[in-house]
Order: C-alpha cells, then sequence, then structure tokens
C-alpha cells in the first residue's frame, strides 16, 4: 500500500528531538522554528513530558467518556488557571478543526441560526464548516460549500458590522493573529468593535486561538492582548505538545445537554496526562513569559539588521511573520539545507516562524546571523 500522496515533502527523516533541536537519521542537528506547525509549546521530548505520558500509559490509555476521568478535571482546573477563564466550560476533543466544528455547531444550537462571518485569508481547518470558513477555495470540497459563510476583510469594522445588523449572523470566527494568513494582526479598535456589535445583536464571538495561543502571543490568549471576552474559545496545537487534542472553552451562558456534542478519542486518559504535562512545564518554567521576552528580542534583532528584501516584520511573541520582496521558496530552502534551519511560510512571500516557546536568545541569534548570510546572496 502507498501513501496518500497529498504532502509535498522535504527529504529528511526526523527521528529525534530535544527542545528547540531536532535530528535526521544521518545525526544531522536542525534549530526547529516552525515546530511542527505550532505545536511543540515546551520543546521536544521535555523529560517531564515523557515521564508524565510514559507512566500513565502503563496505568490505562484510553477509556471511553462514559465513565469519570478525573484527569479531566484536572486540567480543567489547570486551564482555567492558566488562561483567566475558569468560570467557561471546557470540552475537549481531538483537534483545531474538530474544535472548530464544535464551536459553531454549538453556535448554531445556541442561536437558531445558520450564517457565519469570518475573515479573508482565514484558516480554521479542513472539516465540513471549518473549511467553509477557511479562505481557500483550492481545499473546499463542492459538498463543503453550502453557503453558510460570508468572508469580509480583517480589521474592517464597517463590513462586519453591517452584516451583523441583518440579525440573521449565527457567529463570527475570528484568529487574532491569523496564521496561515501571513501573521495578520486584528487590532483592540476592531475587536472591541465586533464584541460590542455580535453582543447587541445575539451573535457569538468565537476566537480561534488554536495557532496563536497557548502562551505563544507573549499572553495565554493572543485575544487577551485586545481588551475582549469570547463567548467561545477554541484551542488545540500547543495544548499537549504533539499529542494529539483540541479544546473548545465554552462560556457560562451555554446550557450543556446530553448528546449535544459528543467524541470517542477527546479526552482520553492519555492525551489528558500530555496536556497536563505540558500545563505543568508552561507554568514552572514560565514559558508565556519567555515566548514574550525572546519574541521581543528576536523582533528587536531582525529590524536591526535591516535586510535586504525584508518589507516587513510582524507579530506578538513567538509568532512572526518576515515578508519579502521575492518569493520565500529558496530561502526557505537555503535556510534549511544550508544553515539548518526550519522556518514556516505564509502565501508566497512570508517566513512564518513558530518555535517551541522554550527558544533562547542564543537560538534567536542563531537564526539571525543565518537569514542574514541567505538574504545577502538572495
Amino acid at each position: 500500500m502507498n501513501l496518500f500522496n497529498v504532502y509535498p515533502l522535504f527529504d529528511i527523516n526526523i527521528v529525534r528531538g530535544r527542545g528547540c533541536h531536532i535530528f535526521d537519521a544521518e545525526g544531522t542537528e536542525y534549530l526547529d522554528l516552525y515546530g511542527g506547525h505550532a505545536v511543540i509549546s515546551i520543546g521536544h521530548s521535555h523529560p517531564h513530558y515523557v515521564e508524565a505520558i510514559s507512566s500513565q500509559v502503563q496505568k490505562i490509555g484510553f477509556y471511553s467518556n462514559s465513565v469519570v476521568n478525573t484527569l479531566q478535571h484536572d486540567l480543567a482546573t489547570r486551564l482555567g488557571r492558566l488562561s483567566g477563564y475558569d468560570d467557561y466550560q471546557l470540552f475537549l476533543i481531538n483537534s483545531g478543526a474538530e474544535a472548530n466544528e464544535n464551536a459553531l455547531k454549538l453556535a448554531s444550537f445556541h442561536t437558531g441560526r445558520t450564517r457565519v462571518l469570518a475573515a479573508a485569508k482565514a484558516f480554521h481547518g479542513r472539516t465540513s464548516l471549518a473549511v467553509e470558513a477557511t479562505d481557500n477555495e483550492k481545499i473546499i470540497a463542492p459538498i463543503n460549500a453550502g453557503g453558510h459563510v460570508c468572508r469580509l476583510p480583517l480589521n474592517d469594522l464597517d463590513a462586519w458590522v453591517a452584516e451583523i445588523e441583518k440579525g440573521d449572523v449565527c457567529a463570527v470566527i475570528i484568529e487574532c493573529i491569523q496564521g496561515v494568513g501571513g501573521i495578520r494582526l486584528a487590532t483592540p479598535e476592531f475587536m472591541q468593535g465586533l464584541q460590542a456589535a455580535c453582543r447587541k445583536h445575539g451573535t457569538v464571538l468565537i476566537c480561534d486561538e488554536i495557532q496563536c495561543g497557548y502562551g505563544r502571543s507573549g499572553r495565554f490568549f493572543a485575544h487577551q492582548w485586545l481588551g475582549v471576552r469570547p463567548d467561545i474559545i477554541t484551542m488545540a496545537k500547543g495544548i499537549a505538545n504533539g499529542f494529539p487534542m483540541g479544546a473548545v472553552l465554552i462560556a457560562p451562558e451555554f446550557i450543556p445537554q446530553y448528546g449535544q456534542l459528543g467524541t470517542t478519542f477527546g479526552g482520553n486518559h492519555l492525551a489528558c496526562a500530555a496536556a497536563i504535562a505540558t500545563a505543568e512545564v508552561m507554568e514552572s518554567e514560565h514559558l508565556t513569559d519567555n515566548a514574550l521576552s525572546t519574541g521581543n528580542y528576536l523582533i528587536t534583532k531582525l529590524k536591526e539588521a535591516n535586510l535586504p528584501h525584508v518589507v516587513d516584520i510582524r507579530g506578538r511573541g513567538l509568532m512572526i511573520g518576515i515578508e519579502l520582496d521575492i518569493p520565500y521558496k529558496n530561502v526557505r530552502q537555503r535556510l534549511l539545507t544550508d544553515e539548518h534551519i526550519f522556518t514556516g511560510c505564509a502565501g508566497t512571500n512570508v517566513l512564518r516562524l513558530l518555535p517551541p516557546l522554550c527558544l533562547t536568545t542564543a537560538e534567536a541569534d542563531r537564526f539571525v546571523e543565518s537569514l542574514t548570510h541567505v538574504l545577502a546572496t538572495a
């Protein structure tokens, strides 16, 4: 049997990792500034994380959500404390797309409406409603094009309010820092005006924190820079440091009903053990603070370098976009093959940095030096 060939691959077989570094089968070391799509939050193979998963799987790895799982309650308590949303409710699933799917479904149950507003350049996942809210026609199959979603420019408050005032909008879904969209930031004025309009007209405000959340922006959630408090918050990626998990944080106004939402694997024992260990390391090593300080350091160093071909440097914490006046492809390839540094990308000309939140200033310096060398001969 062959693999279904939907991923263009780098010809590199990564076999182990430690902190912000990964190693291929030949022993070559790479600096990981992409974190496997922003998934690695506390670093690769953190010893506390490895011990927690190893210990849990020797007890029980999985049983269904038809029985009490105290690890779920432990995780909810920790997430409430870390995020500042201890009055919210937690629903655990397996991925970011699944988190957004359930958030939109819950919003529709709550309002009785079907229309959704999403931003241009948004990415919310590849499942039914999530992919319809994603601004990429190439990945929206005909069966997913249900006509539920209206896309509007990020930060154009008048356009969003005009749609909300029609009174038929079920939900607004926003990435407060767009990832795939090129590290584009929502403004406080836009988000606060959007929240006011949603509250006035009974529309549910969903913040998609799947990539920009879990400490990456230098606060637990990116929307916490903007002075808003969403009705629903979706999470995934960094929550369990690579173990598949997603989560929906739900305001107390939403009253759950048996059978309304469901999942087979979500919130299983092993996933919860991974997420609890991740939260413990986030707290004990102050990784949200490190994301802010190291991210500010890296952004400052990049701007001071005055690099050729760099048009803009934007982001918060360790979610950084470097916009070039040339296609990113050759720059990214040379960073990988010549400098042994993994980076991400967006669009055609944006390098995207999403490293583990334990990145050091010395590792940031290594990247600036390498990028300087690559761009000097680009």
